[in-house]
């Protein structure tokens, strides 16, 4: 784990610890490839420039986010944000079913909409691939 990623898990509650550190090794597993650092003051996994997948501790949960997860279609991720984004929330690691998990991190790696080149295109998004 890179170090600053260490320290942002390190400032966790043991609960939300948990629930990190399950994510962090599970993406690294299916994101091997994949460069990953604190953006935007949270973990984020990147496939060429273009960000994949994060999470971040919110007020009561930790939320894991799929920067192009509505269009993966799947029942487990609700739309979040006005562009292709989707999430899920856990208030325990017990909650995150790996199975799904690595599902949506191998989609993540074919189904990707160019959030890296957004503001270029004033706001609008492109699929890729």
């Amino acid at each position: 784990m890179n170090t600053a990623i260490q320290a942002y898990h390190t400032a966790l509650d043991a609960d939300s610890r948990s629930i990190c550190d399950a994510l962090y090794t599970i993406i690294c597993q299916e994101l091997s490839d994949a460069e990953h650092k604190i953006w935007h003051a949270h973990p984020v996994w990147f496939i060429d420039g273009n960000p994949i997948v994060g999470y971040d501790k919110l007020k009561n949960c930790v939320r894991l986010l799929f920067w192009s997860g509505q269009s993966f279609e799947e029942a487990g991720l609700q739309p979040e944000g006005k562009f292709k984004a989707a999430e899920a929330r856990y208030t325990d690691a017990s909650q995150i079913k790996t199975e799904d998990l690595q599902r949506w991190l191998q989609k993540s790696k074919t189904i990707q909409w160019d959030y890296k080149n957004i503001v270029k295109r004033k706001g609008k998004l492109e699929r890729l691939g």
